[in-house]
C-alpha cells in the first residue's frame, strides 16, 4: 500500500530512476544529477531541514517534503508549505505535488493527496490553497476529488496558461 513517508536514502535507486524520467519529460532536477548520485543521504538531510524555520532562507517558507512511496518505489512528491507568502497566495498554493511519469493515471495523485491533508492539518492549517495550470486537466481532477473548491482563474506575467485557485477546508 501506498505511504507519504519522509525523504530517506532507502528509496536512492528509484528516486533517480524517477529523475531519469522528469529529465526524459524536460524537467530540470532540483539538485544536478551528478550530486544526487554522490551525496543522495545530503539531498534527504536537505528536504527535511526545510520544515524548520531556522533553515529557510527569509524569502521562503518552511514546508515539508513528503514522498509517496509504496515499498520501496518512489512514486512522487507532496510539499506542504506551512504558510503562504505572495507568490504562494497568488501562484503556488500550500501543496504541491508531482507524480513520476511512469506512476501517473493509476490514481496516485489523489491518494497522495488525501494523505497530505491530515499532515496539514497537524500543521495547525484550518484551509489549504492549491493550485494547477487550467491546461492539467489529471490535477484538477486529483483536486476537485479531495473536495477542492473552485475560487478563480488567474493571469501570470509573461505566461498565457492561467493558474486556477482551490480551496479544501481541512475542519
Amino acid at each position: 500500500m501506498a505511504a507519504l513517508v519522509e525523504p530517506a536514502e532507502v528509496y536512492r535507486d528509484s528516486y533517480l530512476e524517477a529523475v531519469r524520467e522528469f529529465l526524459a519529460e524536460g524537467h530540470a532536477p532540483v539538485w544536478p544529477m551528478a550530486r544526487l548520485e554522490t551525496d543522495f543521504a545530503g539531498f534527504a538531510a536537505f528536504l527535511r531541514r526545510h520544515s524548520h524555520p531556522a533553515h529557510v532562507a527569509p524569502t521562503r517558507v518552511p514546508e515539508s517534503v513528503l514522498w509517496l512511496v509504496e515499498g520501496d518505489v518512489y512514486i512522487g512528491r507532496f510539499s506542504i508549505r506551512h504558510a503562504l507568502n505572495e507568490w504562494l497566495r497568488t501562484v503556488g498554493g500550500h501543496i504541491g505535488y508531482e507524480i513520476r511519469p511512469s506512476q501517473r493515471r493509476r490514481g496516485y495523485g489523489t491518494l497522495g493527496l488525501k494523505l497530505a491533508l491530515p499532515h496539514a492539518k497537524a500543521m495547525g492549517l484550518r484551509r489549504v490553497l492549491i493550485t494547477c495550470d487550467e491546461t492539467n486537466i489529471g490535477s484538477r481532477r486529483i483536486i476537485e476529488a479531495n473536495g477542492g473548491r473552485f475560487e478563480n482563474a488567474v493571469e501570470q506575467p509573461g505566461d498565457p496558461i492561467k493558474k486556477l485557485r482551490y480551496w479544501i477546508d481541512l475542519e
